[in-house]
């Protein structure tokens, strides 16, 4: 890694270096797409789709309300209208049920454009885009996979970033292949909406950089991220992947008598960007991160607040937006430490205080 960024600095190609092209490559590459289009973090890759697909005011975009504040966020962006969706359960993913009632009753209510979906790979568990993509197709929906989290899952052997029409990751830190600071990626298959990114992610870009045909963002991966992501993506695809779910499969077979554990539907294969289990009530929670903190073991709530819930999009119709699995989730989830390096001594640590608990 150091001499990776040795390399990057001593060859003064900061930014739109090689690098990028080559870590863009590489990407595409694993995933298994034509495009890969290197950006400044996974909430612009999001925002890249939805310019080139041209989402605008009086337009409704479903989003699960189960998630981080970004994968709304870009749609409110884009002068368009969020519509929450419930998530299932066990597997904290988009409920298709839900999908299609909301899809339904917002093209009744006639004020709003049904134009895309926002489908999350929540905690590195892909969403069951087999249903998500039957239903976006029957209603003429745009689908965006949000795989930030996602990275390196897959169902079957077709991998996250390949199950919309666009997908968008993130490279932040915490996530399943992260760099040293921000970035993201769009991945597609789509030639006409790879050109308009590549545009929109460099000031709205024609022919070169001083011809601007549209506005567009100053989102560039520099080429020391790049650089970084390249020897992780060597690691996660060595040892790091299987490594984290060794680790996942071990918590499971401790707690799964005491806590509800993750959900792994069968055919489908995590990337366990979190380690997520779920407890009676907040009290009980409460009760166990504090039992956990006295023992230095750190752990966090995704997400106390649900999307619908949040400040910010209390313009929005309320009747329109329940989403009541997303409310009990916010009260009852709890993330455990989880990464490939994690030791099994650090593990029954953590395994025991839980089962000490209850």
């Amino acid at each position: 890694m150091d001499q990776a960024i040795l390399d990057v600095v001593a060859s003064s190609a900061y930014v739109l270096g090689p690098k990028v092209k080559e870590m863009e490559a590489a990407f595409a590459e694993y995933v298994g797409v034509k495009h890969c289009i290197a950006c400044a973090s996974g909430t612009d890759a999001l925002l890249l789709a939805l310019k080139a697909w041209g989402v605008k005011e009086g337009d409704a975009v479903f989003v699960p309300s189960f998630t981080f504040f970004a994968s709304a966020e870009v749609v409110a962006l884009q002068g368009a209208t969020p519509v929450f969706v419930d998530v299932d359960p066990d597997t904290f993913n988009m409920d298709v049920r839900d999908l299609i009632y909301k899809i339904e009753h917002t093209a009744k209510a006639g004020q709003l454009n049904p134009k895309a979906v926002i489908a999350v790979d929540l905690f590195g568990l892909p969403a069951d885009f087999k249903l998500i993509s039957e239903v976006a197709k029957r209603y003429g929906l745009h689908l965006l996979e949000d795989a930030a989290q996602g990275f390196g899952g897959r169902i079957g052997n077709q991998k996250a970033g390949t199950f919309g029409d666009i997908a968008a990751t993130s490279f932040f830190p915490a996530k399943p292949v992260g760099c040293y600071g921000d970035g993201g990626a769009v991945f597609t298959d789509n030639d006409e909406w790879a050109a308009l990114m590549d545009s929109y992610h460099l000031h709205g870009k024609g022919s070169d950089r001083y011809d601007n045909i549209r506005i567009g963002l100053n989102s560039r991966l520099d080429s020391i991220q790049a650089a970084v992501l390249l020897v992780k993506l060597k690691a996660f695809k060595e040892h790091e992947l299987e490594e984290v779910n060794r680790v996942a499969e071990r918590y499971t077979e401790k707690l799964k008598n005491v806590v509800k554990t993750p959900d792994i539907p069968k055919g489908f294969y995590s990337s366990w960007a979190q380690y997520t289990i779920q407890v009676p009530n907040k009290e009980t929670r409460a009760k166990l991160q504090e039992a956990l903190k006295a023992k230095d073991v750190p752990t966090a709530i995704y997400y106390p607040i649900p999307m619908h819930r949040q400040t910010a999009f209390n313009y929005l119709d309320p009747k329109m937006n329940q989403c009541p699995v997303a409310d009990r989730l916010a009260d009852t989830v709890l993330s455990l430490p989880i990464h490939p390096y994690l030791t099994e001594a650090d593990q029954d640590l953590i395994c025991d205080t839980i089962i000490a608990q209850f």
